[in-house]
């Protein structure tokens, strides 16, 4: 079954508002604003849950002597599942800024060797994420930086949607009718309540298929 796109999201609250479908998003006042509904939506069952449709592998391919990369395509909201160094084969291992500094400036030059370590430090003009590796590299490795990454802002009428379109729908619509005044349907805690109770329903789906995320063992 294909992903729902922008438009279509749209027009299912409008069909649920009463109001007549459109041809793009962008086509008058109201559809405008659901379009701003369903974003905000979208972004609020994101964050939910990590959700398997958002997870991603991001690759940097480290040179010598350069312990700063950027992480193209990272955003504020993204969240780490593993840091894997590829070449060698093992799990990289996080450090606050604290320890972080530590390690820099422990000796007079920094240790150079395989990068064990990582710490995510601020953006670029770009606003990607910038990670900083320790020891700094001595050759070229390959690093895995396995996230969840939620996706950008639906802008087009043809984009799709990759969570659940059920719970967003469904939460875009009940704040549609805080906007407009009850108006005979739905009452808008009634419609949210039935948001969270589909939303608890798709995170419970998801949940099964992935019980070794859900299970916590000692280090």
């Amino acid at each position: 079954m294909a992903l729902p796109t922008y438009l279509e999201l749209v027009n299912e609250v409008l069909v649920r508002l009463r109001e007549p479908e459109v041809g793009t998003v962008n086509e008058n006042v109201l559809s405008k604003l659901i379009g701003a509904f369903i974003n905000d939506s979208k972004r609020a069952v994101e964050d939910a849950y990590n959700w398997n449709a958002l997870t991603t592998t991001l690759t940097a391919t480290t040179a010598p002597t350069v312990f700063n990369y950027a992480l193209e395509g990272t955003d504020a909201r993204f969240k780490v599942i593993e840091v894997y160094n590829s070449s060698q084969r093992f799990h990289m291992s996080p450090k606050t800024t604290k320890e972080m500094t530590a390690l820099f400036i422990s000796t007079p030059t920094p240790e150079q060797g395989v990068p064990t370590y990582y710490n995510f430090n601020g953006i670029n003009s770009n606003g990607d994420t910038q990670v900083d590796l320790y020891p700094v590299p001595n050759d070229s490795y390959t690093i895995y930086f396995n996230i969840y990454q939620p996706q950008s802002k639906l802008m087009s009428d043809g984009e799709q949607l990759k969570v659940p379109s059920e719970p967003v729908i469904q939460l875009a619509y009940a704040r549609s009718l805080v906007e407009r005044g009850e108006d005979g349907g739905l009452q808008s805690s009634e419609a949210y309540a039935l948001y969270k109770g589909i939303l608890a329903d798709y995170i419970a789906i998801e949940a099964s298929r992935y019980p070794e995320e859900e299970t916590w063992e000692s280090t």
